[in-house]
């Protein structure tokens, strides 16, 4: 990218992602933006050029400017790509443990994380057996209230914040048989999860069909990721606690190999 909208030579990417390194820094952060003049006098630039290459950054979505100060930050797009690096390096830590998990329990496990309101499913491993082919699921969007990892990934707001983004009188579930149908139960329901360690749904969301699944978190107690085990009923319900603790004691140790490898923040 060049502040003339034409290809990127290598001396103008490198004055880009210069900006980009100064919308990054601390001061950006805890003033919530920098100005073309403050920008300009940490890169010794004038303000003109350093203005001409904001706004073809803003054009591309790699900053965004406040509308009322000013100011330019770091842009969608930035994000965008960051939580795709990041899942991606969910995936290939967490590989080993979830096989090593299908291997103990014999059945299908997903790796889900919370994208749009909707429960975005970024890897299946399937067991031997599977019954369903895990590409069914990769790559695979539901409604965040309708999976047992909707649950999980929901499992560290708090209350209030739950009451405002689904409404104290809102019907929470369209599925045949829910559980939870309001925000007081989801809240109770989200209580249980957290002192527990995991969400257990007994053909719930279908017929025939049970499920575990627990949080993979950071050091700060966010929720990353959830990792879920689902099978028949026949095969797995009787086991489904069982499943339950195995799951949460692989995610707990995915979220420590995600620590030790750097991909989540001390």
């Amino acid at each position: 990218m060049s502040a003339s909208g034409g290809p990127p030579s290598s001396a103008s990417l490198r004055r880009d992602l210069e900006i980009l390194d100064v919308l990054a820094s601390d001061e950006c952060r805890r003033r919530g933006g920098l100005g073309v003049v403050r920008i300009a006098e940490r890169l010794g630039r004038e303000n003109s050029q350093v203005s001409r290459a904001l706004r073809a950054l803003a054009e591309a979505g790699m900053v965004e400017r406040d509308p009322h100060t000013l100011d330019y930050r770091l842009g969608w797009r930035l994000y965008s790509y960051a939580a795709r690096t990041f899942e991606a390096r969910l995936v290939h830590v967490a590989a080993p443990f979830v096989r090593r998990l299908v291997a103990a329990v014999q059945e299908t496990a997903h790796l889900c994380v919370y994208r749009g309101n909707q429960v975005l499913t970024l890897w299946s491993e399937p067991a031997p057996h599977a019954y369903r082919a895990s590409s069914v699921w990769d790559g695979l969007s539901v409604p965040l209230l309708s999976a047992v990892a909707g649950r999980v990934l929901l499992s560290d707001w708090e209350p209030a914040v739950l009451r405002k983004w689904f409404g104290d009188g809102a019907v929470l579930s369209s599925v045949e048989r829910p559980r939870v149908r309001t925000v007081d139960e989801l809240v109770t329901e989200l209580a249980v999860i957290k002192q527990r360690g995991y969400a257990l749904a007994r053909e719930e969301f279908e017929i025939g069909v049970v499920s575990c699944s627990a949080p993979v978190k950071d050091s700060r107690g966010r929720v990353l990721a959830a990792l879920t085990i689902s099978a028949p009923s026949p095969r797995l319900g009787d086991r489904l606690d069982q499943a339950g603790r195995l799951t949460a004691r692989c995610a707990g140790d995915i979220a420590r190999a995600l620590l030790r490898d750097g991909a989540t923040p001390r």
